[in-house]
């Protein structure tokens, strides 16, 4: 098994076990892997039947990879704001993602054209700030909004902006990220 084989096993399975262990079922051994005692900043995204059931994360690196995957992974299933709480009849239905960050940089863009040619699709996750709004989309997002000036317009609205807002307070800064999903046989 490659090393981020199995990184991205241990940061799904323990992601699963967080959740199966809120509702007191059984768990899954967990390899273990030394990134996982290193800092690191992760988001975990739920899908249950195939739907989008919860996606909470970090952009910064505040504690250990082990424990912001199990603290986003509870955070995904129970506390996600858009969605019902996640149920123990659903856990076996559903899929876990992991996304671990890497490092955050400014993109230096004075305009939304700027902004707009900046981006890389697919490839950049993408945190909005201005004043007291901030929101951040995934790399995996563009796979639904291909193009720069939609990507951008809906980071604008997460952040509870107007999708043609710009103004010179703006600032953006890009992610890349690994991703890695349970493999099929971890969902029932």
């Amino acid at each position: 098994m490659a090393p981020t084989d199995l990184l991205g096993r241990a940061l799904t399975v323990r992601a699963r076990n967080a959740v199966a262990h809120a509702f007191a079922l059984p768990l899954v051994d967990a390899p273990d892997h030394p990134q996982l005692h290193l800092p690191g900043a992760t988001f975990v995204t739920l899908y249950t039947a195939g739907v989008l059931h919860g996606c909470i994360g970090s952009l910064e690196c505040t504690r250990t990879l082990a424990e912001d995957v199990r603290a986003n992974a509870l955070a995904a299933a129970f506390h996600d704001p858009r969605f019902e709480p996640l149920t123990a009849r659903e856990l076996g239905k559903t899929r876990f993602e992991i996304s671990l960050l890497g490092p955050a940089s400014p993109v230096l863009a004075f305009s939304e054209a700027e902004a707009i040619a900046a981006l890389v699709p697919h490839r950049d996750g993408v945190t909005l700030r201005h004043h007291d709004s901030r929101a951040t989309l995934l790399p995996q997002v563009w796979a639904s909004l291909p193009l720069a000036r939609d990507f951008l317009r809906a980071l604008k609205r997460k952040a509870g902006l107007p999708a043609d807002f710009w103004g010179p307070d703006v600032m953006l800064e890009r992610y890349t990220v690994t991703h890695f999903e349970e493999a099929p046989e971890a969902v029932a």
